[in-house]
């Protein structure tokens, strides 16, 4: 009996998307719920799932093709007794000589064919790869996560596309179905909203103080890191609720002002920037914001984020201060009226009293819609962020 291979059904907002990768080829064993292929869309991947155990009989769609919802991408035969996988020649054959010469043990783990794609386009050792699939296979995702590992420790790569060779070379890489959306999504907000910035600084003493005093027993007591962003999250939600319009957005003729506080943070991830909600943030405790957080994270870099998790918000925090940004004028996520850009601390020296002291500051930056936000409310807003973050007793005792 023949079993069909179909895209998952997309939600009403998603038209179509495309077939990025396989995972498995013709004549490979596959168990049920095993992922079979991944397909972009402008907001997320969605993985293909095996429907049932089989053996993959053919493949109907190509990577790079545009499929729709429901499509049937390819088909499962019934797996007979004491079948072993098809032998598959192309995998070796696209080992480059490099990889062929660099291994010499008979006994290297697999590597699945998206793995070995990003592999060789990004020239990485697979030995240094530390494989999670069955008998130590290396997955797509392991290739992720050792990407993400060695960003940390290094410079981000360059495309390389021979700089050095005295060559005027040109690489030209067609935009994916994310980025295009970031695209459409930045020019929308700067063509329909009145977009002005105020700048403020925030000494951030008294929460390093505080964090460095709590730490380990905070870590010790909810399983999660203290980081600085669940103390921004509370003051936004604090600030929202003193100036509701920062908290609104248009919808045609009418100001729809939110009585929740659903707070987007702006998250990096291999295919481009997203922006998972906090969902009643104002409501959640900050080790529940902090685990939230790391968790969209992890799930960013691997792709796995859903739709929902990506959609509405009333808000948004950004942090461009991870990456060494100084000052930057965030752009509005639309619907919404107002986001936080957050940058990198730096000692300065400071007057206080008459004395000149040294203080670890941070440049906060809020973006508004001058439409829904006159300059008194966007400005007192970000004062009012800047004076809970500076007495954080004031956020943990809801003053």
């Amino acid at each position: 009996m023949t079993i069909e291979v179909n895209v998952p059904s997309f939600p009403e907002s998603v038209a179509d998307g495309t077939l990025v990768t396989w995972h498995k080829q013709v004549g490979d064993l596959v168990e049920a719920e095993e992922i079979l292929a991944d397909v972009e869309t402008d907001k997320v991947v969605f993985e293909v799932p095996a429907p049932s155990d089989g053996i993959i009989e053919s493949i109907l769609i190509k990577e790079g093709a545009t499929v729709l919802s429901g499509e049937t991408l390819a088909t499962l035969g019934e797996v007979e007794a004491g079948a072993t996988p098809k032998p598959a020649p192309a995998i070796v054959e696209q080992r480059s000589a490099a990889a062929t010469e660099a291994s010499t043990d008979e006994t290297d783990a697999f590597i699945t064919p998206a793995a070995r794609k990003m592999i060789e386009e990004k020239n990485l050792d697979a030995k240094q790869i530390q494989g999670t699939g069955k008998g130590g296979s290396i997955l797509k995702e392991d290739v992720i996560k050792h990407l993400e590992s060695s960003s940390q420790k290094s410079p981000p790569a360059t495309i390389n596309i021979g700089q050095n060779s005295g060559e005027r070379l040109e690489r030209r890489v067609p935009m994916t179905r994310l980025r295009k959306r970031i695209a459409e999504r930045l020019l929308e907000s700067q063509s329909n909203a009145a977009i002005l910035t105020t700048f403020n600084e925030v000494n951030m003493q008294p929460v390093m103080e505080l964090r460095a005093k709590y730490k380990e027993a905070f870590e010790k007591r909810h399983g999660t890191r203290l980081g600085f962003m669940s103390f921004f999250v509370k003051a936004v939600c604090e600030a929202l609720r003193r100036f509701p319009e920062v908290n609104a957005s248009i919808d045609g003729d009418d100001i729809v002002y939110h009585g929740y506080f659903d707070i987007g943070i702006a998250v990096g991830s291999p295919r481009g920037l997203v922006v998972p909600i906090l969902r009643d943030a104002d409501q959640m405790s900050l080790a529940e914001i902090e685990a939230t957080i790391r968790d969209f994270g992890a799930r960013a870099q691997a792709g796995k984020l859903s739709i929902e998790e990506m959609t509405g918000g009333t808000f948004s925090i950004t942090n461009g201060g991870v990456f060494g940004s100084l000052m930057s004028t965030p752009i509005i996520n639309p619907p919404q009226s107002g986001i936080l850009g957050m940058h990198k601390i730096q000692e300065r020296p400071m007057a206080e009293n008459g004395q000149v002291v040294i203080r670890p500051m941070m440049y906060l930056a809020h973006s508004y819609d001058h439409r829904i936000v006159d300059g008194r409310g966007a400005v007192l807003f970000l004062v009012a962020i800047k004076e809970l973050l500076e007495d954080p007793a004031r956020i943990l005792l809801d003053l």
